[in-house]
């Protein structure tokens, strides 16, 4: 792995934190501001499936493109390039009448948010000290899911008083946060701009290193993040078609207003927050990186459980609690998975590492959004919801199998290793700050 050398450069840190941030909010405000226009309109649920699918397909297909750019393209370019893009495609999406029109312009924003996601999260491993990357990465997932909360509080409050084109003009807005931190973050990757140079021998995990093994980096060898993104990608799918129904339980269902719908579904991204922080320290002191990878499928675990118990309120309003703890227990396992990613992945392939990531869940989550959608034309939303969180706590006990293997494999390959010359074996000691 490589990590900054020296001290951590917090100013880029903050600044790569405020662009998430925004660009975060604006991703979130445009997507519900168009779920909202569409079942306002009565459209059904293959009609919002579409519209998600739309905002999700780019980074599944692009995703061997993205991660390639990220690693050989200059990141300032990248992020300026990118947001600028973006920013015209929200402007366009402003005055699009048609929905066929406003779904085709959300998949090429969609298209800009694959090029800048693995972007930003490779140049946050390149601006810290490996010990800072759990509090580096907190910050991170703070911004991003402060965002995704006030997006769709935004949403509820503005169409309702404004309809559509305020907050899509909004949005357009959010996107020159990404054309800013291009060009004021000092650190660069790709091209010509390395970041980092590899640590001493005594700091380096058994997965390659950034010297050679880097151009070939595949995930599928490293037994222990292969289990982490199948898993996760599983359950992302199982529990994936709660973000179809959703709109339709709490404002059918529950019948709740555009406002309270927005209120409502911030309570899970707020809970992120808090737990994106109270596992941070957790995830620094944890240097077993199978265990923590097990800490992770525990919380899954308690996020699939949350949206099962959600299935039985009768007001919308006692979701706020139950989604709060779902959201602190997701949190904690973005952190996880951010974490491990950063300490097993060498930093010439974080840009690919990050893509993969990110098309695997991205692509288990169009599996239930499409889910969703036909299943919305058979059920009614609340026993929809509690299968959503049946299926996904029994995704998570079928992982947890190979989760343990990978773990106890991983153990055993860094805790003894046969001695070349003597033929004994040595206990090592590696230290994963």
């Amino acid at each position: 792995m490589s990590f900054t050398p020296g001290r951590s450069r917090w100013p880029d840190v903050w600044l790569a934190t405020a662009a998430r941030g925004i660009s975060s909010c604006g991703d979130f405000l445009a997507a519900s501001t168009l779920t909202l226009a569409l079942q306002s309109a009565g459209a059904g649920g293959p009609a919002v499936a579409g519209l998600l699918i739309a905002a999700s397909l780019p980074l599944v297909a692009l995703a061997p493109l993205t991660g390639r750019l990220a690693d050989r393209v200059d990141s300032r370019t990248l992020l300026v390039a990118a947001g600028v893009v973006q920013a015209v495609i929200c402007l366009a999406l402003a005055y699009a009448g048609h929905p066929a029109l406003a779904i085709g312009l959300v998949a090429l924003l969609a298209a800009g948010l694959a090029v800048t996601q693995p972007v930003l999260a490779a140049l946050v491993p390149a601006m810290v000290t490996p010990g800072d990357l759990p509090r580096a990465s907190a910050l991170n997932q703070t911004a991003g899911t402060l965002g995704a909360l006030a997006g769709p509080a935004l949403a509820g409050l503005l169409v309702g008083q404004f309809g559509t084109r305020v907050p899509l003009l909004l949005d357009a807005a959010s996107y020159l946060a990404l054309v800013a931190a291009g060009l004021l973050i000092r650190t660069r990757r790709g091209g010509p701009h390395p970041t980092a140079r590899p640590r001493p021998a005594a700091d380096a995990h058994p997965t390659p290193t950034p010297d050679g093994p880097a151009r070939g980096w595949r995930l599928r060898p490293d037994r222990l993040l292969f289990a982490m993104v199948a898993s996760l990608a599983g359950v992302v799918g199982a529990v994936g078609a709660i973000n179809v129904i959703e709109v339709f339980f709490i404002r059918e269902t529950l019948g709740s207003s555009t406002t309270v719908y927005g209120l409502v579904t911030g309570a899970w991204p707020l809970g992120i927050v808090a737990g994106a922080w109270a596992l941070a320290p957790l995830a620094r002191r944890l240097t077993d990186d199978g265990r923590l990878l097990g800490v992770g499928l525990l919380l899954l675990g308690g996020c699939c459980f949350a949206v099962l118990v959600s299935a039985a309120v009768p007001s919308a309003w006692l979701l706020v609690p139950i989604w709060l703890l779902g959201g602190l227990l997701n949190g904690g396992n973005n952190v996880v998975c951010n974490v491990l990613l950063a300490r097993r992945v060498p930093e010439a392939a974080r840009g690919r590492a990050y893509a993969v990531f990110g098309a695997a869940v991205q692509g288990a989550g169009m599996v239930g959004l499409a889910a969703g959608g036909l299943l919305l034309d058979l059920a009614d939303p609340r026993p929809l919801v509690a299968a959503c969180g049946t299926v996904g706590v029994l995704a998570v006990a079928a992982f947890a199998v190979p989760v343990v293997r990978a773990a106890r494999a991983e153990r055993s390959a860094t805790t003894h290793a046969v001695h070349p010359a003597a033929g004994r074996r040595l206990c090592q000691v590696e230290e994963n700050a």
